[in-house]
Formats: structure tokens, C-alpha cells, sequence
């Protein structure tokens, strides 16, 4: 690496099925990018989705190592990791894992979601076996009493080998443990919940400098041992920024499985009824909501290869005038909160590209009643909107959407966590500077 190497910045994104790291320029441009999959989670019975913290630790070496072939003549200045949210693990002090994490689907802390709800506040993100709190309670009553540990987020541990520092977090991987991002701090009904032994992160800003890469790692790597550690964020936070959100009105949808919109506004909102809560988001908030319409839907009908060339047959300007609500099967949870709400998917016309029309144009009268519901609740109306996601390359889908909901609607050029992770990295770093 020469002394005039131009700086590069790196976002290390641990996602649902693989690791990626993407490194970019000071201007923003991707330069190396690498990626390696990850092996499905464990499941020991019902419910219960756990992975050895290890492999996680192996694939962002491997990524690294890989991403550090392709930068010999830049020179990585920080580097960020983005996770999914409320996969959860307990380390001992010096940041070993004692057991395996529980992941993000996980569902079996049942018990403990209990004793949260008991003292939680009805709109709290942390209450519900899902939450990270309820899964750290469960994982901290596996324990020997008074063994200390250290209560760490699957961003901030994968953060803490790469610099050897632990117990430290940052405000969105925090958000789901309970930490309150207004007060900026641990409740004390979260404190009471666990054992006076079990250490909570030191929550921060993402982009806050922690450490810098440790030496040993940075020689096993590749890399030079003057990198910058930053507090990370969420992958779907990450996503964000790759989007391109960042002011008042600037809204993402991910078009996958589901449908999920977020919106960008400058003061908090939350409704537990419907799944929404905030994010801290630089000096504002991000918000949003989940759907379980989506692509799905979609795939109980058409192959991905139907869904193509029957796309080309339609005419998205005149519409079906199919009322679909479409859904993969009964129960929906935003905008409408029904968990008995039944798929509305008749009259099914003999035409497929028409069927499958009324299906963008159900899914798209979704996405607007959603942000028409988060604007109730207080949110601004988007004044954009980037797409994520696999039908974000359907043009036809996209006039739909775009007729319904009265604003631009584009493609998001970049769509990965690791590329937000990377341009949050260059921010905090041009921040700090």
C-alpha cells in the first residue's frame, strides 16, 4: 500500500444468510466488494433459532481477507458492521461466548416476554419473544448464578473482535433491549429484569469511533492495524442509508417476501398495535411498518420466470378494477392490525398478466394505505420513494405503484446493507475529521 493511497471506507454487513463487505471511495463509489454464505441457523426445537457466534466471527474474516486483496492501493480508513436486529448472544468479560446466540427469528422466550410484559410500557419495542431483551433474559437464566457476562447484540460482538473491545452498542441494536433513544439510556425497569451480573452495552451513536482494528487480526487479515472501529447500526437501518434516506419525507419500501416501508421524520412515533417504532436516524428518525403482503403472495401463483413475461403483456394505465387484498394466508399486521383478516383475491379473471396485475395493484393499494397510516400517526407523507428488493426491477410494477402513490418512486441504485454500513463509515469519519 503506497503512501498516496486513496482512502476507502468499509461496511461489513452480517445478514439472514451470508456475510458481505463492500468497501467505497470518499466519493461515495463502490471499489471492492466480497461475500461469503453463512450456514442456516440451528434449531433445537420449536421455536428455538440459535447459531454458534464462531461462524459469524470466521465469515467476517473471510470477507475481509478477501475484500483486503482488492485494496492494495487504498487505504481503509474505518470500518462499520451492520447485523440483524435483536440477535442476541452473552459473552464473558472479555468477550467470549458463553453458548450460542439466539437469533432474530427466535421465538422461544416465551416466558421471559412475560416478565417483560409485566413492566414494560404497552408501546415498548422490546416486549414479545422476539424482542432482544426477552431473549437475553432467557439466555442470562441459563447461567450459573453470579457468573458475570456481558449482554451483547450480534453487531456489537462481531465490532468487538475486530478492535478486542466489548460492551458497547449502538442506538438502533439497542432499540429492541429496551434502551430508550430519547432519554438516551437503559430504563430502569430493563435494568430490574436482569441479574445485577449481566452488563448491559454502553449504547452510542452509530459512526462513533470505539477502537481501532486490533493488530493481530489487522495482520491476519491483511489490513493495516490503523483502521478505525466504528459503533454500527441494523441491517435494515443500513439499507436505509443505501437507499439514500436521510431527510424528512425520504421513504424506502422493500418489495421481498413482505412488504416493509420506512419513512424518514423528525420526531418520534410509535404504535405497538401496528408494529411501528423509531430509529434514532442522524438528526431525525426513521419509522415503518411491515406487511405480510408481498412477493410471497406472488409466488403461491407465478414463478419468477411467469412473473417476468407476464409483466411484459400488461398495461399498467388501465387498471384491472380487482379490490385484492393479497396475502399468503389469514392475518395482517400493518396497516390493518387483523390477525384474522382473510386474503381478498376474487373474482380471479381467466387472463393471467390480469391476475397478476390485480395482485401489483392490491400490494400497491397496501404500500399507500401504509404510509397513508404512519402520516396518520404523525409521519410525514413520502415525497419519494426508493425501492429495495426483488420486484424493485419490475418496471411494470413499479408504474403501478408509482400511479397509486402520487410520488416519484425509483429503484434504489444501491441496495445493500454493507454499502450503507460503508457510507456510514465515510460520514462518521469526514465527521470526526
Amino acid at each position: 500500500m503506497s503512501p498516496q493511497a486513496e482512502a476507502s471506507f468499509i461496511g461489513l454487513d452480517l445478514g439472514t444468510s451470508g456475510c458481505r463487505a463492500i468497501a467505497i471511495d470518499a466519493g461515495g463509489q463502490e471499489i471492492a466488494r466480497a461475500r461469503v454464505g453463512l450456514p442456516a441457523p440451528e434449531r433445537p426445537a420449536p421455536g428455538h433459532i440459535e447459531q454458534d457466534p464462531e461462524l459469524w466471527w470466521a465469515a467476517a474474516q473471510q470477507v475481509l481477507g478477501a475484500l483486503a486483496q482488492d485494496l492494495r492501493h487504498h487505504a481503509p480508513n474505518a470500518i462499520c458492521v451492520d447485523a440483524t436486529s435483536a440477535s442476541v448472544l452473552l459473552t464473558d468479560p472479555s468477550g467470549q461466548a458463553l453458548g450460542r446466540a439466539l437469533m432474530y427469528s427466535d421465538q422461544s422466550a416465551t416466558d421471559a416476554a412475560r416478565r417483560v410484559a409485566e413492566v414494560a410500557p404497552l408501546d415498548s419495542p422490546a416486549r414479545g419473544p422476539s424482542a432482544g431483551l426477552a431473549k437475553l433474559i432467557a439466555l442470562a437464566d441459563r447461567l450459573k448464578p453470579g457468573a458475570p457476562a456481558l449482554a451483547l447484540h450480534q453487531a456489537d460482538w462481531i465490532s468487538g473482535r475486530l478492535c478486542g473491545r466489548f460492551g458497547w452498542s449502538d442506538w438502533n441494536n439497542a432499540l429492541k433491549t429496551g434502551f430508550d433513544p430519547i432519554q438516551l439510556g437503559w430504563p430502569d425497569w430493563v435494568l430490574g429484569l436482569l441479574p445485577r451480573e449481566i452488563q448491559l452495552p454502553r449504547v452510542q451513536a452509530p459512526g462513533t469511533a470505539v477502537g481501532f482494528l486490533d493488530p493481530a487480526v489487522a495482520a491476519r487479515l491483511g489490513l493495516p492495524n490503523r483502521i478505525l472501529v466504528l459503533a454500527g447500526t441494523t441491517d435494515s437501518t443500513a439499507a436505509a442509508i443505501a437507499a439514500g434516506a436521510a431527510r424528512p419525507g425520504d421513504a424506502v419500501t422493500s418489495l421481498g417476501s413482505t412488504l416493509v416501508i420506512k419513512v424518514v421524520a423528525d420526531r418520534p412515533i410509535t404504535a405497538s398495535r401496528y408494529g411501528v417504532y423509531s430509529h434514532r436516524f442522524a438528526d431525525g428518525w426513521i419509522l415503518g411498518g411491515a406487511s405480510n403482503s408481498g412477493g410471497a403472495v406472488l409466488r403461491q401463483y407465478f414463478t419468477e420466470a411467469e412473473i417476468r413475461a407476464l409483466s411484459r403483456l400488461m398495461d399498467p394505465s388501465t387498471e384491472t378494477g380487482l379490490d385484492y387484498y393479497p396475502l399468503p394466508a389469514a392475518g395482517e399486521r400493518f396497516p390493518r392490525h387483523d390477525p384474522s383478516l382473510q386474503p381478498l383475491l376474487e373474482p380471479r379473471p381467466q387472463s393471467p398478466e390480469e391476475f397478476l396485475q390485480g395482485l401489483f395493484e392490491g400490494i400497491a393499494a397496501i404500500e399507500a394505505e401504509g404510509y397513508a397510516k404512519l402520516a396518520e400517526l404523525g409521519a410525514p407523507m413520502p415525497t419519494r420513494i426508493a425501492t429495495l428488493g426483488g420486484g424493485s426491477a419490475n418496471a411494470a410494477w413499479t408504474r403501478i405503484r408509482s400511479q397509486r402513490l402520487g410520488v416519484p418512486v425509483i429503484t434504489a441504485p444501491d441496495q445493500e446493507a454493507a454499502y450503507g454500513a460503508a457510507k456510514l463509515a465515510l460520514k462518521a469519519t469526514t465527521d470526526l475529521a
